[in-house]
């Protein structure tokens, strides 16, 4: 069934892989139809992603795995990273959005904290707080996020965070003991031992396991769809507060209409790209596991 899915898909999309898919912005017109704000907005938000569950992700793995006591409590940690991977991702989504896109109603005109203190919330598009750090437009704060590329990379972010975590463990439990017992009895101390003889041993692991965690989330449409990402942007992106959309919410919103060129062929199209970018990214994740793995 796969096969006969991928060969109606290739039949369907080829023919429209021309130039103007990646040059052009959604139009009325099928044959001037393109996604290119689709490509970079996902770019963009898979990039925050990464920038945002990488450190916090390994941070985690080497704690757990090198410095927290075996006790219930970090059974239960354990478990809990274990079942928040197959947590369904339309309730990160939900989460995302309440914490990161509304942040709980804090900053809306009528809650507590802004009738407390006065605050200068702002309404239209921003609806919050707005600061601008030094008046550099990169610098500008905004509270609550909405539906920026910032809150849809942080929801992303929870959703592939037990994954970097789980294969970072998984990487830095396979550094045999002997590397850390030999740097022990040069008498070093056990932060120089993890960061220059274990982390360098685990980083392939860790980076594929990275990789992949990105090959998940940047075809996921949920989360996205949930936390109000637009299914039409005429526009490139100039900073991580503006609106955004993303290659799979594109091509839902052209399987949701009606013409047959935006139904079958530009989806079909768009797919293809998608599914390019997936090979890509899994590519790199075989070299490097590869390309840096140490046998024992």
């Amino acid at each position: 069934m796969l096969t006969v899915l991928l060969v109606d898909i290739a039949i369907e999309g080829v023919p429209w892989l021309r130039p103007e898919l990646f040059t052009n912005y959604h139009s009325r017109k099928p044959e001037n139809a393109g996604m290119k704000s689709a490509i970079v907005g996902s770019f963009i938000v898979i990039s925050l992603t990464g920038i945002i569950s990488f450190p916090v992700g390994v941070g985690a793995a080497i704690y757990l795995e090198e410095y927290a006591r075996k006790n219930r409590f970090t059974d239960f940690i354990n478990l809990n990273i274990n079942n928040l991977a197959g947590v369904p991702s339309i309730v990160y989504g939900m989460l995302g959005l309440v914490v990161f896109g509304r942040m709980f109603g804090l900053f809306s005109k009528d809650s507590w904290l802004v009738q407390t203190f006065s605050l200068p919330v702002q309404s239209g598009m921003v609806n919050g707080l707005v600061f601008n750090l030094f008046g550099i437009p990169w610098l500008e704060i905004h509270l609550p996020f909405g539906r920026s590329m910032l809150a849809g990379a942080l929801t992303m972010s929870l959703l592939i965070l037990p994954v970097v975590i789980i294969a970072s463990r998984e990487s830095i439990r396979a550094v045999p003991p002997s590397i850390r017992e030999a740097g022990y009895a040069m008498g070093t101390t056990k932060w120089y031992v993890t960061r220059t003889l274990v982390l360098p041993i685990a980083l392939p692991g860790i980076l594929t396991g990275m990789i992949l965690a990105l090959s998940r989330a940047i075809g996921e449409t949920a989360p996205l769809i949930i936390m109000g990402a637009f299914t039409y942007v005429p526009f490139l992106p100039n900073s991580i507060w503006d609106q955004f959309t993303a290659m799979p919410i594109q091509i839902y919103n052209w399987i949701t209409l009606p013409q047959e060129d935006y139904r079958i062929h530009l989806a079909a199209a768009g797919i293809i790209v998608l599914l390019l970018f997936l090979f890509i990214l899994n590519g790199i994740a075989v070299y490097l596991r590869n390309k840096f793995q140490v046998k024992w």
